[in-house]
């Protein structure tokens, strides 16, 4: 057990998915308190029973919610505020996907995946901004994505909400400085989460070899590690920034 956020409560949405779950377990295995937040209790509950298996006395909670309604982060705020106490860090990084151009894309579309991928990050930093100004140091991690930055094709929607992520970011770092709450986001590149693994089919992840500098895809926990950082007091001067963890993919 290591003690770099020993003291500090952490929630993380995408809980139960494979950067949300590598990072519970990480923030536990550092002394974290850790509330893991995910639409699918099947999901999230078995990403908390491995990480009691894996570290022994982790204090690690589920919480079950649609945090494509807006009330959804009041309500889960709220839970875990009971339970652990405080929020001391809050990981945005709850995300879903749509594999359309913009030209086919159904405005219903755009709807619900800007519902998760922005406003989701909005509730829940609302919700949790109370608590995050008390703790003196809180800090908000955002997930967004390298093609925030990058362009490509087939995922307007998707990409469109992830360099919303970026720009929430910045300005959460400008308006919560005086509070002592700092707002950074990381870009992750071709992860292999058990969503791709599930979607493309093991056999196809090992086969494609993603176009970056490191030729490999990242394991969750390289992205979580970064979270780790960010959360921790060690980045207490790093606010309004914007990680590319992606293996050096170019633009």
């Amino acid at each position: 057990m290591g003690t770099r956020l020993a003291g500090k409560v952490a929630v993380i949405t995408g809980g139960g998915g494979g950067i949300g779950s590598a990072a519970g377990r990480i923030f536990c295995a550092e002394g974290a308190r850790v509330a893991l937040v995910d639409q699918s209790e099947d999901a999230v509950m078995s990403a908390v029973h491995d990480i009691r298996q894996a570290i022994p006395g982790a204090e690690v909670h589920g919480f079950v919610a649609d945090l494509g309604v807006e009330a959804e982060a009041d309500r889960v705020i709220g839970e875990v505020v009971a339970r652990l106490g405080a929020v001391d860090v809050l990981v945005n990084n709850v995300g879903i996907r749509r594999y359309e151009a913009v030209a086919d894309a159904p405005w219903e579309a755009w709807d619900a995946i800007i519902r998760v991928n922005l406003l989701s990050f909005v509730s829940m930093t609302r919700a949790a901004l109370p608590h995050l100004r008390k703790s003196g140091r809180g800090s908000i991690v955002n997930t967004s994505s390298t093609y925030a930055v990058y362009g490509r094709k087939g995922m307007g929607a998707y990409d469109a909400t992830k360099a919303g992520v970026l720009a929430l970011t910045r300005t959460l770092a400008f308006e919560e400085g005086a509070h002592g709450v700092r707002a950074n986001a990381i870009c992750p590149g071709f992860t292999r989460t058990p969503f791709h693994v599930k979607r493309l089919g093991a056999a196809a992840v090992e086969e494609l070899v993603p176009p970056c500098v490191m030729k490999r895809w990242a394991e969750p926990a390289e992205l979580a590690y970064p979270m780790l950082w960010l959360a921790s007091d060690e980045a207490s001067y790093v606010t309004g920034a914007t990680f590319m963890i992606d293996g050096g993919l170019p633009a």
